[in-house]
């Protein structure tokens, strides 16, 4: 076993781009259970491999707890192992809430001890009985090609580590959990029970104790043919990638946002707008739509007339349609209030409120704007639309309304109530996506110019 865990380090550390310039800083997450106590020891016995850290979650839900810590803290010094331990608590949850919150709190305090020790690997005990469990769960759940994916020997996991990890890792997936209790037998290698794992509550436990039994009865060695499906899966979802790039470059808008060309999403077959709406949806990192979800707003979207303004709430964003164009937007929140200020010479005033940030820069050679020392006497505010503002954007120019300001330069409905306005002693002086007031423009040496920064 240890030269199989070897040659599974050897790839992992070699998909993390080891040099020798730059060696790499490796944690384990180690319950103290089974599984973990047999991978920390093949770590400490492989030539491919030192271990940085053992790291251990305390959560608090059993009453041995505190014996399981004081357990793995002798095991990792027989191992010259350092091992560190974070506590935390996850209060009143059901059964399978439970499951899930203690997932999401272990890897968070995970992620945080290993950004305090610079840890690039974190290794997890994941085997393939674990594997044939994930897509078990994920074929009840009726998942689609990414779910029946199951677990990846490594791969790189922001949203539950933090960005500080290069990779999650598990050395041990082609391994079954069979061989790793015959191996801790052989290396008398001790270990705690989690009182919690016969708990049939949830739906792990059941799937382990009642169900993969009887598969295993009369399919004797199933995990390795479910472990074999996940690799198909993993295949067919890089092809499902690639597709998606290809098709996502072509419906990509020019421009500074990544819109999405409605005429050309519509020259696809069904399943490839939905392959590149999924693309696209998690580029900007929002939760994926159920199959269900994702057909509704397809048809919401896709479907309507050339004119129409169409907006698919999903989750905090929005989903808009505008002059044969998909925009992804955060949801607003709520109108914000006035905000007084004054300027007093910085570059840049950061309005959270309003989600962005106001510049005040000299104006270019040629380009007029406002008189300085005008700006820094008056009394300044920061406004939402409110109906009704008019502005001209130069002194031989007509004063317009707003609505046909924001038609001529493309601005699309949904943005419009999230522009701001600047107002100095109750005159409009800048419209953020329009620009300054051409009534107050001077030429003067000492003149500067406004600009509106949306947050990301």
């Amino acid at each position: 076993m240890q030269s199989r865990f070897d040659s599974a380090m050897r790839a992992i550390v070699d998909a993390a781009g080891a040099t020798e310039a730059r060696p790499l800083r490796i944690a384990v997450a180690y319950s103290a259970g089974l599984d973990s106590s047999v991978l920390l020891h093949l770590c400490a016995h492989s030539r491919q491999v030192v271990p940085a850290l053992a790291l251990h979650v305390h959560h608090g839900l059993s009453t041995h707890a505190d014996s399981w810590v004081e357990h793995g803290r002798a095991q990792a010094a027989e191992l010259v192992i350092p091992f560190e331990v974070a506590h935390i608590e996850l209060g009143r949850i059901n059964a399978e809430g439970l499951e899930a919150a203690a997932r999401k709190q272990r890897y968070a305090a995970l992620g945080e001890m290993c950004a305090r020790h610079q840890i690039d690997i974190l290794l997890t005990a994941h085997h393939q009985d674990d594997q044939a469990e994930t897509l078990l769960l994920q074929l009840l759940r009726g998942a689609g090609v990414a779910g029946l994916c199951g677990m990846q020997s490594c791969h790189r996991a922001p949203g539950l580590l933090g960005s500080s990890v290069l990779l999650l890792a598990r050395p041990l997936l082609d391994l079954t959990r069979a061989e790793l209790v015959q191996y801790a037998g052989q290396h008398q290698i001790r270990h705690v029970e989690d009182e919690s794992n016969a708990d049939m509550r949830y739906t792990r436990n059941a799937l382990r104790h009642q169900i993969m039994p009887l598969l295993a009865q009369h399919f004797p060695g199933f995990q390795a043919r479910f472990a074999r499906t996940a690799q198909h899966a993993q295949s067919a979802l890089q092809l499902l990638e690639q597709l998606a790039q290809q098709d996502y470059a072509r419906c990509l808008c020019v421009g500074p946002v990544a819109n999405l060309d409605v005429l050309q999403l519509q020259s696809l077959s069904g399943e490839r707008i939905d392959n590149v709406l999924r693309y696209w949806i998690a580029a900007h990192q929002v939760q994926m739509p159920s199959s269900a979800r994702l057909a509704e707003m397809r048809k919401q979207l896709l479907h309507a007339r050339d004119d129409a303004r169409v907006c698919v709430k999903h989750g905090n964003v929005e989903v808009h349609r505008y002059r044969q164009q998909l925009s992804i937007a955060a949801c607003v929140q709520s109108i914000p209030a006035v905000q007084s200020f004054h300027w007093q010479g910085e570059a840049s005033l950061n309005f959270p409120a309003y989600g962005g940030v106001l510049h005040v820069l000299p104006a270019a050679e040629g380009q007029t704007g406002l008189n300085r020392d005008w700006l820094l006497a008056q009394s300044l505010e920061l406004r939402p639309r409110q109906g009704g503002e008019r502005m001209k954007l130069a002194a031989n120019r007509p004063n317009r309304d707003m609505k046909s300001h924001y038609q001529s330069h493309g601005i699309p409905y949904w943005q419009r109530e999230r522009l701001p306005f600047v107002f100095a002693g109750g005159e409009l002086i800048f419209a953020a996506g329009i620009g300054l007031n051409g009534s107050v423009l001077v030429a003067d040496p000492e003149r500067v110019t406004l600009s509106w920064q949306a947050d990301e």
